[in-house]
């Protein structure tokens, strides 16, 4: 049998053992933009958003190619999405969907129709618009250090590696004397992919000096005709196997080039599989002929193409429409609030009388 001390010696190293796995998830966890070289304290956070998000909200497809699971919410919640957690009060949220399915319907007939829900829709996307333009002007202030109203490649780029955990003044320093920069591989990578959006943000005449609106393009491309097709082009770069510059059905359900550490396991969860298949049939390839272009992507890309949003309403009423009348009642959202708000309201049926 094994001696007291040599169990409690074990115990112990089982202890460290699951501290250190604990540990290394934790930072596993850590969102991408936080800098791997320098632990960032917490009111300096927006420095770390500097970076052009991969995830943009109220746009269909994220920018690495991946279908944006939070869209339906995204566009029919707006603002109040982040007040429909997972361990909210059921009551509570019951009643904010009730308001919500109030405002949506403009006549008051009970009912929710796809033209209603359209105009919603290109609502709540314009509030996601209005949302970015003011966090824009705060990333402006901080990359525009002179307040000229112009930041230059070299600014932003200072900007950018301090968040990444370089000394700001060092960094100046050597930029301002056309000194090598020690950079590792993986960050030139991203600061070469940078500067490509930094020149295609920056509008005629190019002087490779972003005002505050194409410093807008640079980092919410879905506000620029021009730099959304460049977005578009960075998807297509990424998907597009035989170089051909347009989309097949299995390239599209195929996963972006280092998205995934383990690409098998993503390559057989049905589900992804099943709802890329359907987006790329149903939506995006708009003539059905098997191959979607870039016109037809930049199309399904565009946050204010009013067809898309009747579309897309059409769909999410077809998600709940149980008695097929082509409209949703406040009973057919509540039964399937989890597609709507990302949260599943439990007995919706015995409550919604008593909220009346």
């Amino acid at each position: 049998m094994m001696s007291k001390q040599a169990f409690l010696c074990s115990l112990g190293s089982l202890y460290l053992s699951l501290l250190f796995v604990f540990l290394l998830m934790d930072v596993y966890a850590r969102p991408a933009n936080n800098s791997a070289l320098k632990e960032k304290p917490a009111d300096s956070k927006d420095e770390n958003e500097i970076l052009p998000p991969d995830h943009l909200n109220g746009i269909k497809m994220e920018m690495d190619g991946h279908l944006n699971k939070e869209f339906h919410q995204e566009v029919f919640l707006g603002k109040e999405m982040e007040e429909f957690e997972e361990d909210s009060e059921p009551r509570k949220n019951r009643k904010k969907l009730m308001v919500i399915f109030a405002k949506v319907d403009i006549n008051n007939d009970k009912k929710i129709g796809a033209k209603e829900m359209q105009r919603w829709i290109m609502e709540k996307t314009d509030e996601h618009f209005q949302e970015a333009v003011e966090e824009n002007k705060m990333h402006f202030r901080a990359v525009d250090p002179d307040g000229d109203g112009h930041v230059s490649w070299d600014e932003y780029k200072v900007k950018f590696l301090a968040s990444k955990g370089f000394n700001e003044k060092e960094i100046a320093e050597k930029i301002k004397n056309n000194e090598e920069l020690k950079i590792d591989e993986e960050t030139q990578e991203v600061l070469d992919n940078l500067k490509d959006r930094w020149y295609q943000a920056d509008n005629p005449p190019p002087d490779l000096l972003l005002n505050e609106e194409e410093f807008l393009s640079f980092l919410h491309p879905e506000h620029s005709r021009g730099m959304l097709k460049f977005m578009v082009k960075e998807i297509i770069r990424d998907l597009d196997q035989d170089g051909d510059k347009k989309l097949t059905l299995s390239e599209f359900i195929s996963l972006p080039v280092g998205t995934v550490e383990n690409q098998q396991a993503q390559d057989i969860d049905d589900d992804w599989v099943k709802d890329r298949k359907k987006e790329f049939e149903e939506v995006i390839d708009a003539n059905h002929d098997g191959i979607v272009t870039m016109e037809e992507l930049e199309e399904y890309m565009d946050p204010m193409n009013e067809y898309n949003a009747l579309n897309e309403a059409k769909q999410m009423i077809a998600v709940a429409d149980e008695n097929q009348n082509h409209h949703l009642e406040l009973e057919e959202i509540l039964k399937y609030s989890e597609y709507f708000t990302g949260s599943k309201l439990m007995d919706y049926a015995r409550n919604v009388h008593e909220e009346f």
